[in-house]
């Protein structure tokens, strides 16, 4: 059976660009169980909450829910367990030291299905003050008031 080739996205954290400005863009893979593949592949799964932490060199991705398979009865694994990320060592010493030294914290972005392969998208990200979010909402207003009319002109 040949390899399923291409980007297949899973599950989008939407939450993250609303709550961060996302400074940097990585991607890592994931340390997943059989039925936990298959449930992504279904596409149960949920980004929003989850964050990551660096403990003893390895990355770890806390509150990636995963929903139980249906079919996997008793090898079905905790939903909420923490999942190790997989990224180069040299990565992983890159990305502890920018969170501990800026203050910046790492959120999943996305999951995505790459050669068949799960993948994670990970954020370095700063925090969005209340004023921000409202800048944001504000600014996405504006455009897409400009968007209407520009179509109702050229209509």
């Amino acid at each position: 059976m040949p390899k399923a080739r291409g980007i297949k996205p899973v599950a989008q954290n939407r939450k993250a660009y609303h709550d961060y400005f996302i400074e940097e863009k990585y991607e890592a893979g994931i340390e997943l169980f059989g039925t936990e593949v298959k449930s992504v592949r279904a596409g149960t799964v949920n980004l929003k909450d989850s964050f990551c932490t660096v403990k003893d060199g390895q990355l770890m991705a806390h509150g990636l829910h995963i929903s139980p398979y249906e079919k996997g009865n008793i090898f079905n694994r905790d939903p909420m367990r923490p999942k190790r990320l997989l990224m180069h060592r040299r990565e992983i010493a890159k990305l502890q030291a920018r969170i501990q030294q800026d203050g910046l914290t790492l959120v999943p972005l996305s999951l995505y299905l790459k050669d068949s392969l799960v993948k994670v998208e990970l954020g370095l990200a700063r925090g969005k003050k209340l004023y921000d979010k409202r800048d944001a909402a504000a600014r996405r207003d504006a455009d897409r008031e400009i968007d209407r009319t520009m179509k109702e002109k050229f209509r």
